[in-house]
């Protein structure tokens, strides 16, 4: 191999490392995020029963993902789900149900940082939460009633690369649901619960 094409070949690896090192991640319009996260409902969240019957709900560990599409460098759409979380249910400290439920959220999110390697942004959206798998333990029929409600959230991905990201970021979901047992409602529950997430981002 002569000396021009040598350096023709190591002029044309150079451009392309450039170029690459060059892009924005506010080049790709969507991004997907698997999380490990913690889904913590109030500490003192209702009354069913009797109102000196305090609830309490338990926490639980999901797996969740997220759907964004930037509309612009700075704002997204973005949408959550998850594989249901299982919760115990006490009331007066002992535990007497348990549930699962489908919380997908939709944001709208703004990101202040869009070229920098550290990302800060917020959302604001709202939360339908669909409860299912309803169980009480005395055998009597246990229902749930689904919810509406807003949500809001701040975060802030590392982005290891044009494409690639790690994060962490915090959301508040407002969940109330009737609370009924052989058809009849017997109280209403503010599960209300604040979800943890670290994740990892891929953008294209």
């Amino acid at each position: 191999m002569n000396d021009k094409l040598s350096f023709g070949l190591f002029a044309i690896l150079l451009s392309t490392v450039a170029l690459s090192s060059n892009a924005h991640s506010a080049d790709y319009k969507w991004k997907i995020r698997g999380a490990i996260s913690n889904i913590d409902p109030t500490s003192s969240p209702g009354s069913i029963f009797n109102q000196t019957a305090p609830v309490t709900i338990d926490d639980a560990w999901g797996v969740t993902g997220t759907i964004s599409y930037f509309y612009t460098p700075n704002i997204a759409f973005d949408v959550l789900v998850g594989l249901p979380p299982e919760h115990k249910i006490n009331v007066a400290g002992n535990e007497v149900a348990k549930t699962k439920h489908l919380p997908p959220i939709f944001s709208v999110q703004y990101h202040f940082l869009p070229n920098e390697k550290l990302q800060p942004y917020v959302g604001l959206g709202l939360n339908y939460t669909y409860f299912f798998n309803d169980r009480l333990y005395s055998g009597d029929k246990f229902d749930l009633s689904d919810s509406f409600g807003w949500a809001g959230q701040i975060g802030v991905d590392y982005q290891l690369n044009p494409q690639w990201s790690v994060g962490t970021d915090i959301r508040y979901a407002d969940i109330k649901t009737d609370v009924k047992v052989n058809g009849e409602k017997v109280g209403s529950v503010d599960v209300d619960p604040t979800v943890y997430s670290l994740n990892i981002g891929y953008r294209f």
